[in-house]
């Protein structure tokens, strides 16, 4: 907060910017203004979502707890971060549009979770009945993203230009009930399986006479696919990678699914390793399904930013409504910045950081100077001082 002052021109004191963290803002609004200005009606976008954690090594801060990091491979004590980003796929942007804070487990749940349920005999218990999967329970990490997508598509809609179809996820949505929940909420899904799924193709024989149809065929080898279903197929550097899709079925799952199996084997040492990608769109191409789960790691880039540049890390609020501004303005700020770049003569979020920096440092060498002072040049003092601290050579024009 001491640095937003000193470095916020006129009317911002420390105390304006305190009443400023304490202070109610529709941040998905004002990310939207930003994002929809920076979007053509001949983009393709689709929604992504991930989450973060920002360590904290305080007691009171809201939201506290341990939640597990990707960076260090563990349980850390932070607070978890839900996000909501629209992705440019030909620009491979990523722009936030919706930051939510994920509340920790209770010490109760954890107990019932770690808790040996008994084991039951064989066969289906007597008196139970075939339950719906498309009503499938939610836990409240697939609550709070259809929540939150709910919001989103509220959003989208107020712009005409925007039609956004398809939400990327990692494989937490690998599952019926994640299916059944972004499906629920207007879109369909693009995600990833367990790579040892149990999938099964289609039957394809006749009826047998009696029973029910039969519906699941052969189980799927992953590591034998017939070669009918081979879309693309690459050899470089001593590494095959091959592309089969398929449409399949699982008994965990409501409806089929568009499967991309990318099937990859080194030459040399013969291991071979494999990735299941899915769609819940049956009529979705592989290289679709690819080049958009490809797509979300952009978002891995919006948080480097807002962890390296724009306070992430380092606020020391600790009350839920300036948490929740602190996170906010951290990534409104990732979307001004991404906005300013292609508009100014920067290549980098430290050039521009730069460039604004030499502003100040111009009005207040101004301010210093006596009334009766020689006549500066103020271009060339501004084109100066931004420049002491690039990393980039200023460009000139020809």
């Amino acid at each position: 907060m001491l640095g937003i002052s000193r470095w916020t021109g006129k009317g911002c004191s420390y105390r304006t910017v305190q009443r400023f963290f304490q202070s109610i803002i529709c941040w998905d609004k004002l990310n939207w203004i930003i994002i929809k200005r920076q979007l053509k009606e001949t983009s393709t976008l689709v929604l992504g979502g991930d989450g973060t954690v920002v360590t904290k090594a305080g007691k009171f801060t809201y939201g506290i707890g341990k939640f597990f990091s990707s960076i260090q491979s563990k349980m850390v004590r932070g607070i978890g971060l839900q996000t909501i980003s629209v992705i440019d796929i030909v620009k491979k942007k990523s722009w936030p549009i919706l930051i939510e804070q994920m509340q920790p487990k209770k010490s109760e749940e954890k107990e019932i979770e770690n808790i040996d349920k008994p084991k039951r005999g064989r066969g289906r218990p007597k008196g139970s009945k075939n339950k719906n999967k498309q009503e499938a329970a939610l836990n409240a990490e697939m609550q709070q993203i259809k929540s939150m997508l709910l919001k989103v598509k509220s959003l989208l809609a107020e712009c005409s230009k925007v039609t956004i179809k398809y939400f990327v996820y990692d494989g937490a949505l690998g599952n019926n009930a994640g299916l059944q929940m972004v499906l629920q909420s207007g879109f369909q899904l693009v995600s990833k399986l367990k790579n040892n799924s149990a999938l099964y193709l289609p039957w394809v024989g006749g009826y047998a006479g009696k029973g029910a149809p039969r519906k699941y065929g052969l189980k799927l080898d992953f590591r034998a696919i017939s070669e009918k279903y081979l879309k693309f197929e690459n050899n470089e550097d001593g590494m095959l990678t091959r592309y089969f899709q398929l449409e399949i079925l699982s008994k965990s799952f409501a409806c089929p699914l568009n499967i991309v199996v990318i099937y990859k084997k080194n030459l040399e040492t013969g291991k071979i390793a494999h990735v299941i990608l899915f769609s819940s769109d049956l009529g979705l191409g592989w290289e679709k399904i690819v080049e958009y789960y490809n797509a979300r790691f952009q978002i891995e880039f919006n948080f480097r930013d807002a962890k390296q540049f724009w306070g992430l890390e380092d606020f020391m609020v600790v009350k839920e409504v300036c948490v929740n501004n602190a996170v906010n303005l951290s990534f409104f700020m990732v979307n001004l910045s991404q906005s300013l770049l292609p508009v100014s003569n920067a290549a980098s979020i430290n050039d521009l950081k730069s460039h604004y920096h030499g502003l100040r440092y111009v009005d207040e060498v101004f301010k210093l100077l006596p009334k009766n002072a020689d006549i500066i040049k103020k271009e060339q003092l501004i084109e100066q001082l931004s420049a002491l601290g690039r990393i980039h050579e200023v460009q000139k024009a020809a």
